[in-house]
């Protein structure tokens, strides 16, 4: 995708774990919560309706794949899954694991506790095992 450029507030909030068929998977670097974000990989897309068809029934099978790779490798109460785009405007998709003991349950986790940085070794990790449950659906980027 020739035209595509990550928003440099995700760039700079996240670490890049891979590409799948449409979109770049990241790793929000925040380990209070296990927290993935889909972007897909098309220039100038604000909207889920900015899409065509094929292309959101793609995204969605997506989210279903990441949500169910991260139920499995962290095991939540919850997943919440949301497209705001707010604060960035670039098309991106939320996925993150909720668990009642965190510290926004049950609220949502914007603004509520400052960010807490992953380790290399922690994000490494984190990225292996979301890997491991996407099997051939991720190009894996390594960092």
């Amino acid at each position: 995708m020739p035209d595509f450029a990550l928003d440099p507030r995700l760039s700079a909030d996240t670490k890049v774990l891979g590409d799948l068929a449409l979109c770049r998977l990241l790793l929000m670097n925040d380990a209070t919560w296990p927290w993935l974000v889909l972007v897909p990989r098309r220039a100038g897309l604000v909207e889920l309706i900015d899409l065509d068809r094929e292309s959101r029934v793609l995204l969605m099978d997506e989210i279903a794949i990441v949500s169910s790779a991260l139920k499995a490798a962290t095991e939540p109460v919850k997943l919440n899954v949301a497209a705001l785009g707010n604060m960035v405007r670039q098309l991106h998709v939320h996925v993150i694991a909720r668990f009642d003991t965190d510290p926004a349950w049950p609220g949502p986790v914007w603004g509520r506790v400052p960010a807490r940085p992953y380790s290399d070794a922690s994000a490494q990790d984190m990225a292996e095992r979301i890997a491991a449950r996407l099997g051939g659906h991720l190009k894996p980027a390594g960092f």
